[in-house]
């Protein structure tokens, strides 16, 4: 019975598991709802209007009160459940490992600057932007199980001519810096102060925002300038091109049949050929 209950607790809190689809989607569906409305929350506490008013405050308190509660108990029922999973078997140890990993840690930041205030006193109520953090949650979701997994894919599969580029966008926003700062320094030294003030120009440019707050007024600025928007605008289109290649690879993988094998000899059937009986 113990294990059973601990089984089924485990079941309904991570929906990726198959179990009763009805009540996976009950609890779920309701946690996803008060994630969001705390984080809706958040935001509506932030107008003056709302914040300054005493009733407002005690309606954010006491809703803030009850969601806390609820995570707690969830966090709480997630950890006691954890070591059903073979991850975190050990009755201890188990615990103790899922505790530290990554989604409980979310979960954690989540509820803990509420007990911080409650039993340090200090008026940590800016922490709870921590609960945006709650959105990750969202992943694992059954219908984002697949997208996610798709992204993680193409992330691995990509990740060195992501890191590539990465490096390549960063040096040219070093050497565009350094251009650019030797050029404009003697004329504006109250502008391109130094390089790493010039680092700030160099990311906007390239990423071709231009807020104007930095602008080369020396001709040889300004030819600086022109080749570094010009590789600027090819470099940075590399990530872009080489991510949406990962997914169409990714796409194509997840579409192929798997392989007919025969059930007497365990040899793949090619479609369209016969086979010789055995």
């Amino acid at each position: 019975m113990y294990r059973k209950t601990k089984a089924k607790v485990h079941g309904l809190l991570h929906p990726e598991i198959i179990g009763d689809s009805h009540w996976d989607r009950i609890i779920n569906g309701f946690i996803i709802v008060l994630i969001i409305l705390n984080v809706a929350a958040v935001m509506i506490e932030s107008v003056p209007s709302y914040r300054d008013s005493i009733e407002e405050q005690h309606f954010f308190h006491y809703f803030d009160l009850v969601s806390v509660i609820i995570f707690s108990i969830e966090y709480i029922l997630r950890v006691w459940s954890s070591n059903h999973d073979p991850r975190y078997s050990h009755s201890i140890h188990g615990r103790l490992k899922y505790m530290i990993s990554p989604a409980a840690l979310i979960d954690l930041v989540a509820i803990l600057p509420f007990y911080v205030h409650v039993f340090v006193g200090f008026d940590l109520r800016m922490l709870r932007i921590f609960r945006l953090m709650r959105f990750f949650r969202l992943f694992r979701l059954t219908a984002y199980s697949k997208a996610s997994k798709l992204m993680k894919n193409v992330l691995k599969s990509k990740w060195n001519e992501l890191s590539l580029a990465f490096i390549l966008t960063t040096f040219l926003i070093v050497i565009a810096a350094c251009l650019v700062y030797f050029a404009e320094n003697p004329s504006q030294p109250d502008k391109f102060t130094s390089i790493p003030d010039t680092l700030w120009w160099a990311v906007v440019t390239l990423t071709t925002v231009g807020y104007g707050d930095m602008v080369p007024i020396t001709i040889l600025g300004k030819v600086f300038t022109t080749f570094i928007l010009i590789a600027g605008v090819a470099l940075l289109a590399l990530p872009a091109g080489i991510i949406t290649s990962g997914f169409l690879e990714e796409n194509k993988k997840m579409k192929q049949p798997l392989d007919k094998k025969c059930p007497h000899c365990g040899m793949p059937i090619n479609e369209g050929a016969d086979h010789e009986a055995h």
